[in-house]
């Protein structure tokens, strides 16, 4: 196949799932030691979804993507790609976007998980805009989906407050020349990789009884690390995308952060001298979702038609590894 590196690369349509239960902070304040004033001020956070014991992310995967297909009006066996950003794949093997492809009736489409934590989402779908820009491929499906709630101590009052389960979706296709993707800035530093992991989940420290008794096959986290250098991550890295299309940060019409903590979103419009009624914010309703967090905002703001056809819109992520991203739209969608 003869590749073509002037393809424009937008989202044709976006899905997402949310689990129908909801956890509240007042129904974790019957759990551990906390309050609804102590994680709302701290965190922002009123409420998150959770996945039933016997549902697991494949499930909310597939019902995000089949509504960003509809969306976009693009039929699976349309697809080329399938990627699934996640930390909560439902197995090691075989991939979650391999159970998605046969699930969905994908039958031409190559697929692979991709971990990169909260940012996975906005790696996820930078990387399939790469085949589209060259011409290797016409139409992608990338999902971020999380079910963060199987991997929380719940005596651990630091950590159980923050997460959720949910996926999000978008369908990544060619659109008209000056639209879709403009830039974008994917990066790590793993000098930093213990702020947040699951120590016992690979070969380094198979999971064992030993280390479930421990609590070492669920999420750790460093939170003052992990709030330092989001500080900083998820502004500056929409300043590098900006810069290398010589875009002024005012241009920006939307922000979609990733879902983490009121403050580091705050932080980060403020860097960007954007208005918060600018920023798509639902950290209140959904908690931190990982990987499903940038997805779910996006879609879920594109079905309350907040963008027009011409907007800029900026995605940013921070996540464990650690990873950051971010990327530069010019929305291509005419609702």
């Amino acid at each position: 196949m003869t590749a073509n590196n002037n393809y424009a690369v937008g989202f044709l349509g976006t899905g997402y799932y949310l689990p129908e239960k909801v956890l509240t902070n007042a129904d974790l304040e019957k759990i551990v030691e906390t309050s609804d004033e102590w994680i709302t001020e701290r965190t922002g956070i009123k409420e998150r979804r959770l996945a039933e014991d016997d549902v697991p992310m494949s499930t909310l995967a597939q019902k995000a993507a089949e509504r960003a297909l509809e969306n976009a009006g693009v039929k699976a066996e349309e697809l080329d790609l399938i990627i699934v950003a996640t930390l909560t794949s439902d197995r090691i093997i075989p991939s979650t976007a391999c159970m998605l492809q046969t699930r969905l009736g994908a039958t031409h489409a190559a697929a692979f998980d991709l971990s990169a934590a909260c940012s996975g989402f906005v790696y996820a779908a930078m990387t399939a805009s790469q085949f589209i820009k060259t011409g290797v491929y016409k139409k992608a499906l990338v999902v971020g989906a999380e079910t963060l709630s199987k991997y929380i101590n719940w005596e651990d009052r630091n950590t159980c407050v923050l997460f959720g389960d949910g996926a999000g979706a978008a369908v990544l296709g060619q659109v008209e020349d000056g639209y879709g993707i403009l830039s974008f800035d994917l990066g790590s530093d793993g000098s930093g990789g213990d702020a947040i992991q699951i120590p016992s989940s690979g070969s380094l420290m198979p999971v064992s009884k030993e280390s479930i008794d421990k609590r070492l096959n669920l999420i750790h986290m460093d939170g003052r690390e992990t709030f330092k250098f989001a500080v900083k991550a998820m502004g500056r890295t929409v300043e590098t995308s900006l810069k290398k299309i010589d875009m002024p940060k005012e241009q920006i019409d939307w922000l979609v952060p990733h879902q983490a903590n009121i403050r580091i979103i705050q932080s980060a419009a403020k860097r960007l001298s954007m208005p918060m009624e600018k920023v798509v914010v639902n950290i209140h309703k959904y908690g931190n979702m990982s990987a499903a967090c940038i997805p779910i905002a996006l879609a879920e703001a594109a079905a309350e038609k907040r963008f027009k056809k011409g907007d800029i819109v900026a995605l940013s992520g921070f996540g464990a590894g650690l990873t950051w991203a971010s990327c530069i739209m010019r929305w291509s969608k005419e609702d």
